[in-house]
């Protein structure tokens, strides 16, 4: 007759009880990121001087394009106003994201993600962190550029609702479209090559659109591009939402790159970045 013996607890071997064996938690990849988002708005929060490009950068260009283009363009600087700044908004949102492939490139040559990988954190925990502490990047970029273009004499003439909802618009396109840089920034070498291949994909998107004149004024061999340009539809859809000019699809466009961005890209970035882990 065969007796079958049971493991005894050792030092060498404890047996831990049940309900001490540690356990998959549903919401642990969400944890973990908001835990780095913190670390990402802390870092923040002690180099103000990083803020530079979505507080000094939207004042520029709108003081520039309507004082010195405005008279040319729109026949008034009062209505270039009244049209540029959605399409700056929308412009500087999209260069603004450029910065958090060149921080994820940087924390990569100084070895923080090593650091990351020896914590019980699950992989793509430190990219989305990341991600979602940039909002308070866009939320600013926002708030200054409808400041600085109410001191001006911008007004929006919508209602208040209708305003909300063209700035969480234009932060939700931003957030999704930080996947983009944050994928690039997986695969290139070095900050400086992100930043010089980030700007050589935004300014075409930036210029080849209705940002600073309207797409009827456009060659017709450029208008088929700018129609499908994910800029021309969120600054279509942020003008409509502040000004009360046709939306038409515009909304829609908008939601569909911003799923395009996070399905094609955040894949593609932690898998890069799994790569480099492994």
């Amino acid at each position: 007759m065969t007796t079958t013996l049971a493991a005894k607890p050792s030092r060498s071997n404890p047996v831990m009880p049940a309900e001490a064996v540690p356990r998959k938690r549903p919401l642990r990849l969400l944890r973990h990121s908001l835990a780095l988002t913190k670390r990402s708005l802390i870092k923040t929060a002690r180099t103000p001087e990083a803020l530079i490009d979505v507080t000094l950068q939207p004042a520029l260009f709108l003081v520039i394009f309507v004082y010195i283009f405005g008279g040319a363009v729109a026949g008034s600087t009062h209505d270039y106003l009244q049209f540029l700044l959605p399409g700056i908004l929308a412009q500087t949102i999209a260069t603004g994201c450029i910065a958090i492939g060149v921080n994820l490139n940087t924390d990569l040559q100084k070895g923080i993600f090593d650091r990351f990988r020896s914590l019980p954190v699950p992989r793509s925990a430190p990219l989305v962190g990341a991600v979602l502490g940039d909002i308070v990047r866009y939320v600013i970029v926002t708030g200054v550029t409808l400041a600085i273009g109410y001191v001006m004499g911008f007004r929006i003439t919508t209602d208040p609702l209708s305003a909300l909802a063209g700035c969480l618009l234009a932060v939700l396109f931003a957030l999704c479209l930080s996947w983009l840089p944050v994928f690039v920034a997986m695969n290139v070498r070095t900050p400086g090559a992100v930043q010089g291949l980030m700007f050589a994909l935004i300014m075409p998107l930036s210029f080849a659109s209705n940002v600073f004149v309207g797409t009827e004024t456009l060659p017709g061999w450029m208008q088929g591009f700018v129609d499908v340009n994910p800029l021309t539809h969120l600054v279509g859809a942020t003008r409509g939402l502040f000004l009360g000019t046709p939306i038409g699809n515009h909304i829609w466009w908008t939601l569909a790159w911003c799923a395009g961005f996070v399905v094609v890209f955040m894949p593609l970035a932690l898998r890069a970045y799994r790569r480099k882990a492994s």
